[in-house]
């Protein structure tokens, strides 16, 4: 439990996906969605040459981001291996860049006190082994020559976790993918991962339902969005593009304003973020991608102490709704959609607070409790923050601070 509560404690942390993928520039699944043969995918490992590849540059980013971890896609979909295995010879030591990018990226995060996750896929669309029956992810069918053998299969993932585990220092998190939409299990993988990595955090996505946090994707979980407070352990993830999480040439990406607002409703109500951008060929994170996590360091360094060593306040009603959180007798208010007036009232409160303010910028907020014509019945007299500068943060999140009595 304390290995959860410290994960939970650093808030953010940077998803990279970057592979065979990035040199085409239009998904992250490319083979699958293209249907392109596997011999001509395969084919792309002869031009993977990203000779800026820095990976202190890519922890930079993460650390003017907020984000104090840093996952990486060890092995996606198409079963390119980002580390020197032995089980393959899709890997990238068998390209003309010829080094071992989980190896360095390994070395400079142990170095500067970066807790390093791997993701990795649970399909691989590479080896002839794995069973392709067009379940969720898979290919449609086996290629000609295959020979489809899951437990076979599970002996390759078991020697490549072992590598995984065993070659590249202390790891934090592995982040599994595709797992439970196979439809297969492989229920002695989770135990070796712990076995061989003690402490590890294992998410919810693998071969077994023993994962320590669920990982909503997008805005498309119903279920998480209806919650105040998170029941359980949430990592919530997300790209800054709305169509690929790999390097797309044509991307759209989100507003800033839009990911400063699911940032913040994650991480009020008691989860981690997990934000994704996709490195370019060369292995540089683009200008746009770069602005975006940026513009969100800086929004977070604001407002960091609305939303950490908090607690998620469900007994605090406001109109309109939003998170809340407090430590102590310090409440923190969320607006993490725009308000479409400059006021917010807190309906359980009808004292006015000792001081609030608005922890953007650090600028007094007026409060009030005079009656207003909406309550002209009930004679109520909630707590209204007036002339809130909805215009002027129009582009932000806004966070007010009230210190209580």
């Amino acid at each position: 439990m304390a290995t959860l509560d410290a994960f939970f404690a650093r808030r953010m942390g940077l998803f990279i996906h970057w592979g065979l993928y990035a040199i085409p520039g239009w998904h992250e699944q490319h083979q699958l969605r293209l249907r392109t043969p596997r011999a001509e995918y395969a084919r792309l490992a002869a031009q993977f040459h990203p000779t800026a590849f820095d990976p202190d540059a890519w922890i930079d980013l993460a650390e003017a981001a907020g984000m104090s971890y840093l996952v990486v896609t060890a092995k996606h979909l198409d079963g390119f291996c980002l580390w020197d295995t032995a089980t393959t010879e899709f890997k990238v030591t068998r390209t003309p860049f010829g080094r071992d990018v989980l190896a360095e990226l390994a070395e400079a995060c142990h170095r500067r006190g970066m807790p390093l996750g791997l993701y990795y896929s649970a399909i691989d669309q590479h080896c002839t082994f794995y069973p392709n029956r067009g379940r969720g992810h898979e290919l449609a069918g086996p290629e000609p020559g295959d020979t489809p053998e899951w437990e076979r299969f599970v002996d390759i993932m078991e020697r490549q976790i072992t590598e995984l585990c065993t070659r590249y220092g202390r790891l934090a998190v592995f982040w599994w993918d595709s797992g439970p939409e196979i439809g297969l299990t492989a229920p002695r993988l989770n135990p070796l991962l712990r076995r061989l990595q003690p402490g590890i955090l294992i998410n919810n996505r693998g071969l077994s339902a023993d994962g320590d946090f669920s990982t909503p994707e997008r805005d498309y979980s119903p279920e998480f969005d209806a919650q105040k407070r998170f029941a359980k352990p949430v990592e919530a993830c997300q790209a800054v593009g709305a169509e690929s999480w790999g390097w797309r040439q044509d991307e759209d990406y989100f507003s800033t304003r839009y990911l400063l607002g699911e940032v913040d409703r994650v991480l009020a109500r008691g989860g981690n973020y997990l934000l994704n951008v996709g490195p370019r060929p060369d292995g540089t994170v683009d200008p746009t991608s770069a602005g975006i996590l940026k513009a969100i360091g800086d929004w977070y360094g604001r407002v960091k102490e609305s939303l950490t060593d908090v607690e998620t306040v469900e007994d605090i009603v406001t109109d309109p709704a939003v998170p809340v959180t407090r430590r102590g007798n310090t409440l923190y208010l969320h607006l993490h959609r725009p308000l479409n007036a400059r006021r917010l009232l807190v309906t359980t409160l009808t004292a006015r607070p000792e001081r609030a303010i608005l922890l953007n910028d650090g600028r007094p907020i007026r409060t009030s409790t005079e009656l207003l014509p909406r309550y002209y019945r009930k004679g109520e007299r909630p707590l209204r923050l007036c002339d809130l500068p909805v215009d002027e943060f129009a582009g932000s999140v806004m966070v007010l601070r009230l210190d209580l009595a």
